[in-house]
């Protein structure tokens, strides 16, 4: 199985439309925070079709009661607070946006992938038997638009710049 991972979209419009076609060829989205408007639920929404989206809150997200109530208009889609617990294809998966946070989560060793964004710098690092990963940002505000596409049979990271 393979699962896109994102973060720090913050209205890019244009980015997510260029990665839409990566993360159709992908079997689930995680996004990790920093969506920021109701409308980009659903152009993620609609443009990924029916993959099943996981998304945590960011720090700058804008009217979460508006994007919640969008994102409830898609079965696909799952907002999921502050931090995911997800277990996809047999892998314990923790999501949240903040680097301290995601560190002190990998830290325990009861997840196989723990990924997080906020600081838009692109990571992947290994703890023991856990990936941390950050994708990046999807935005560009640093020159660099990164997400990453991990295949969950042969852990392997294929990072993506547009």
């Amino acid at each position: 199985m393979k699962i896109s991972v994102i973060s720090d979209t913050h209205d890019n419009i244009w980015k997510l439309d260029e990665a839409i076609p990566y993360i159709q060829k992908t079997d689930c989205v995680l996004h990790c925070g920093d969506l920021i408007s109701p409308f980009m639920v659903s152009r993620l929404a609609q443009g990924v079709g029916e993959l099943p989206i996981h998304m945590v809150w960011g720090n700058n997200e804008g009217d979460r009661l508006a994007i919640s109530k969008v994102a409830d208009q898609f079965e696909h889609f799952a907002l999921h607070g502050e931090i995911a617990h997800l277990v996809i294809d047999e892998l314990r998966i923790a999501i949240n946006h903040y680097p301290e946070i995601a560190l002190d989560i990998a830290k325990n060793k009861q997840y196989d992938l723990v990924c997080y964004g906020h600081n838009h710098i692109a990571k992947e690092e290994s703890l023991d038997t856990t990936l941390l990963l950050n994708p990046g940002e999807l935005m560009g505000l640093k020159g660099k638009s990164t997400f990453v596409i991990f295949d969950t049979e042969t852990k392997v990271v294929e990072w993506i710049e547009l």
